[in-house]
C-alpha cells in the first residue's frame, strides 16, 4: 500500500493512500489524550475544593491508564483495532463522561471520584501505538517509516501544546466539565474514523499466530531481550524530561525572573525537539537504529547536565533547546526498533510497552526531583537529571529472530503483488504529557 520514491519525504509519506484520513483520524483522538488532563484536574479541584484530594484522582487515573497498557494493547493486537479499539474508546468515551457528571456535583465521594477514574483510565484505547503499527503496514520502505514515526511524534508534540491551550479557551466562558466532555467526544469520533479506514483494517488480527513467537515483554525471551534497549531508553528520557519542568521553576524561583521565564524555557524544549524530530526523519541514515539510539539518549543528558551550568535564563534556554534536539529523536528511534524487534501480530504491544516506559518515567521522574531539588544544590540536579538519560546510552541492543518469524508469518498469508517485502530489521535506517 506505499509508493515507491527515488527521495522519500515527509509529502511522500502523506501520499500513500488512505494516509492522510487516517492519520488525521487518530490525532483527533489523540488530541484527547492532550485535553483531558488539564480539564479534569480543573474540574476536580472545583468539585472538591482540595488538591490533595484532586491529585489523588489524577494519580490514580493516570495509574491505571500507564499500567494497563500493554494489556489493551494486547487486545488490539489479538481481536484488530475494530473489534477491540472501537469499543475500548466509546467505554473510555462514556466513562469520561460519568466522571464529568461526578465532577459537576458537589460533595460528590472521593471513593466514587477515584473508582470512576481508575475505571476510565484503564479503558484508554491505545491510539498512538495503533497508529504506529498502521504506518509500519502502510510503509515497507523503511525510509519513509522513518520519515512516518517522526511526523507522528511531532504531530503528538504539538497536540500536547494545543491541548491545554484549547481546555484554557473553554474555561475562560465554560465549566472545565465541559473540557472533559470534549476529551470524549474526540476519542469517540476519531476512534470511529481512524477504525474505518481501510489502511487500518489491513492490520490484521494476531490471532493464533501469538504463538508463532513469544510476545514481548518478560515472558518472551527473544523479542523481550530485543525490547530492552528501546524500553530503558524511553523511560530514561521520559525521567529526564520530566525533570525538567520542575528544574526550570527551580531555576526561576533562585533568580526571581517569574512565570514567564518558565514558560519560555519549555516552549524552548518542546521546539527544540520538534526540530530534532523532522531533522531526524529526513536524514538518510546508514548506521543502524540501535547504534543510533544511544547517541540520542547520551545528547539529552549531556545538554541536560549542561543547562544546570546556565549562568542565566539565555543560556539556559539555548542548553534546554539542545536537550530538546534530542528528545524527539530518541523516542521515534526506540518506536523504529520496536517494531522491527517484533513480529507483525505483536507491533501494537511493542508500541504500548515504550508508551508505557516514557510515561512511567516521566510520573518516577517528577517525583523524584521533587526531593532532589529540597536537598541538593540545582546544578547537582540537572547533571543527575542528565545522568538518567546517559547511563540509559550504556544499555546495549539486541537483535531478536523477529525478522526470521515475522518473515514466516507473512509467508502464510495470501500475498499481494503491489506489495514489496519488507526489508530485514537490521537494514532499516532509521514530550511530554501521558503518550497513549
Amino acid at each position: 500500500m506505499s509508493t515507491p520514491s527515488s527521495r522519500p519525504s515527509y509529502a511522500a509519506v502523506l501520499r500513500v493512500p488512505h494516509a492522510r484520513r487516517t492519520f488525521a483520524a487518530a490525532l483527533v483522538g489523540r488530541l484527547s489524550y492532550g485535553t483531558v488532563s488539564l480539564a479534569l484536574m480543573l474540574s476536580l479541584t472545583r468539585s472538591t475544593g482540595s488538591y490533595a484530594v484532586a491529585g489523588m484522582v489524577m494519580a490514580v487515573f493516570g495509574a491505571t491508564s500507564v499500567f494497563l497498557s500493554p494489556y489493551r494493547a494486547s487486545l488490539v493486537d489479538r481481536h484488530g483495532p475494530r473489534r477491540a479499539l472501537l469499543p475500548m474508546a466509546l467505554l473510555y468515551a462514556v466513562l469520561l463522561c460519568a466522571l464529568a457528571a461526578v465532577c459537576g456535583r458537589p460533595g460528590t465521594s472521593e471513593a466514587v471520584l477515584a473508582v470512576t477514574a481508575a475505571l476510565a483510565g484503564a479503558c484508554t484505547p491505545p491510539l498512538g501505538p495503533t497508529m504506529r503499527a498502521v504506518w509500519a503496514e502502510l510503509l515497507p520502505d523503511p525510509r519513509l517509516l522513518q520519515r512516518a514515526y517522526s511526523v507522528d511524534g511531532v504531530a503528538e508534540e504539538l497536540l500536547f501544546v494545543s491541548g491545554p491551550l484549547l481546555v484554557g479557551g473553554i474555561v475562560a466562558v465554560a465549566s472545565p466539565v465541559v473540557g472533559v466532555v470534549l476529551s470524549a467526544v474526540l476519542v469517540a469520533v476519531g476512534t470511529l474514523a481512524f477504525v474505518t479506514s481501510p489502511a487500518t483494517a489491513a492490520l490484521r488480527p494476531a490471532g493464533r499466530e501469538k504463538s508463532d513467537g513469544p510476545a514481548p515483554g518478560p515472558g518472551g525471551p527473544g523479542q523481550g531481550r530485543a525490547l530492552l534497549q528501546p524500553v530503558v531508553v524511553a523511560a530514561a528520557v521520559g525521567v529526564s524530561v520530566s525533570a525538567v519542568d520542575l528544574l526550570v521553576v527551580a531555576f526561576a524561583g533562585e533568580r526571581g525572573l517569574g512565570d514567564g521565564a518558565v514558560a519560555w524555557v519549555l516552549a524552548a524544549l518542546s521546539l527544540g525537539s520538534a526540530v530534532g524530530g523532522l531533522a531526524n526523519g529526513a536524514v538518510a541514515w546508514t548506521s543502524p537504529t540501535r547504534a543510533r539510539l544511544p547517541f540520542f539518549a547520551a545528547g539529552v543528558g549531556l545538554c541536560l547536565a549542561a543547562a544546570g551550568l546556565a549562568p542565566g535564563l539565555g543560556t539556559l534556554v539555548l542548553a534546554v533547546m539542545c536537550a530538546g534536539l534530542f528528545v524527539a529523536p530518541a523516542l521515534t528511534t526506540a518506536y523504529l526498533i520496536a517494531d522491527e524487534s517484533v513480529a507483525p501480530g505483536f507491533r501494537v504491544r511493542a508500541g504500548a510497552w515504550c508508551n508505557t516506559a516514557v510515561n512511567a518515567g516521566m510520573s518516577a521522574g517528577a517525583a523524584a526531583v521533587g526531593v532532589l531539588v529540597e536537598r541538593l544544590p540545582l546544578p547537582v540536579c540537572f547533571a543527575v537529571a542528565g545522568a538518567v538519560a546517559a547511563a540509559a546510552a550504556l544499555v546495549p541492543g539486541y537483535r531478536s529472530g523477529g525478522a526470521v518469524r515475522r518473515a514466516g508469518l507473512i509467508s502464510r498469508r495470501p500475498s499481494r503483488a503491489s506489495r514489496p517485502s519488507r526489508p530485514r530489521p537490521e537494514s532499516r535506517p532509521s514530550r511530554p504529557s501521558g503518550r497513549r
